[in-house]
């Protein structure tokens, strides 16, 4: 169950790196990110969906890790990561759920909700 988790949330990451990328790129799909105010993200948020692109691969990192499917941290490194990202998560769900933007609360919000609870069954295993 632990590995089906860890890959599904890394799935779901590379699709929001993915999304994050074509925004970099220009594409209008702003109205799912970044609070859905502009559909061609400016300058400054571009640069954000970069970081987040970066932040997705250190949270596959950690899913990995604490599932036992990598060895790069120490396994006290991929405990408090692994709760660390069930919280951020969490909090992903409030935020997206109260976002103006009605694509963004609607999509975003369940994506949250499924990978705050996939993290949550690799914490516990």
């Amino acid at each position: 169950m632990t590995t089906a988790a860890a890959i599904l949330a890394c799935l779901i990451l590379a699709a929001l790196a993915v999304l994050q990328a074509a925004l970099i790129a220009g594409r209008p799909y702003g109205r799912f990110a970044w609070g859905g105010q502009h559909e061609v993200l400016p300058r400054n948020l571009r640069v954000g969906s970069a970081v987040s692109i970066l932040l997705y691969a250190v949270f596959a990192i950690f899913i990995l890790e604490r599932a036992g499917l990598s060895d790069i941290l120490p396994d006290a490194v991929a405990q408090v990561g692994i709760w660390v990202l069930t919280a951020y998560f969490s909090l992903g769900i409030l935020m997206n759920g109260i976002s103006r933007s009605k694509p963004e609360r609607n999509v975003m919000t369940p994506v949250c909700l499924v990978l705050a609870g996939l993290c949550l069954i690799i914490a516990l295993s």
